[in-house]
């Protein structure tokens, strides 16, 4: 899969028009994995994990980080580095009265979140898929709302399923890369205040998280779609016109 990676790359870039790279995550067992990573940047302040995603996606770095390197524990909890989910975390209480109303409300929000199980992992790298450098566990990308409709159309072209996501709200990371890594399904999220503030997002951009393998299918999806005149950017029609002459060129009289 490695040695397809940066093709797929660049067929996302090219149909989808993306601003950023395309990149992989990937959890380590042990920490001496992540180090042996070629090219490996390892953080010299303490970031959120939005912090170097956003270094990854922005700037092509290779990052890898521990516990240790996180500015706290919801960044941690949400991919299992450290013991993370502890009472303090589960109680909510760092949130209550900052992004919740009341302490119980700050509690449901954090049983909400999807996060990968505590205890297993001491590192995660994040690297540009078009690099090669990690076997990744899931593939993720930021786009506009209109490219991430045209990339699920790719996905539902063929073995069609209707998909559900969720919005926990603040900590949206949940619903993006915590809720594809552990679960192993396609992941759309609309990134959070602190993805926005801390990892460079733009106000137009939302997140998708998958495993590798179904980019494949969404890109022979949108390859077929756009053999049908369909392609993204969607050009507008008018909103004045009659609709018929538009309709026929996609939908022809049988």
């Amino acid at each position: 899969m490695r040695e397809d990676l940066e093709r797929i790359a660049s067929d996302l870039e090219r149909l989808l028009k993306l601003r950023s790279l395309p990149f992989g995550m990937t959890l380590c067992e042990r920490r001496e994995d992540m180090e042996a990573i070629p090219r490996i940047r390892r953080p010299k302040a303490i970031h959120t994990l939005d912090q170097i995603v956003g270094q990854t996606a922005r700037l092509g770095f290779t990052v890898g980080v521990t516990a240790e390197d996180l500015v706290g524990s919801q960044c941690r909890a949400v991919v299992g580095l450290g013991r993370a989910k502890d009472a303090e975390w589960i109680s909510g209480r760092q949130m209550a009265g900052v992004w919740y109303a009341t302490l119980e409300d700050s509690r449901a929000h954090q049983a909400a979140m999807t996060c990968v199980p505590d205890g297993k992992y001491e590192a995660l790298v994040v690297s540009p898929l078009a690099a090669g450098r990690i076997d990744p566990a899931i593939a993720l990308f930021y786009a506009t709302p209109g490219a991430m409709m045209y990339f699920i159309n790719g996905l539902q072209w063929s073995g069609y399923k209707r998909f559900d996501w969720s919005v926990v709200g603040e900590s949206s990371c949940a619903d993006s890369w915590g809720r594809a890594l552990k679960t192993g399904l396609p992941s759309l999220s609309i990134p959070c205040y602190a993805e926005r503030r801390y990892g460079g997002v733009l106000d137009d951009e939302m997140l998708m998280a998958l495993p590798p393998d179904t980019l494949t299918q969404a890109i022979a999806g949108m390859e077929a779609l756009a053999k049908n005149g369909l392609r993204y950017p969607f050009a507008q029609y008018g909103i004045q016109q009659d609709a018929r002459a538009g309709m026929e060129v996609s939908y022809p009289k049988k």
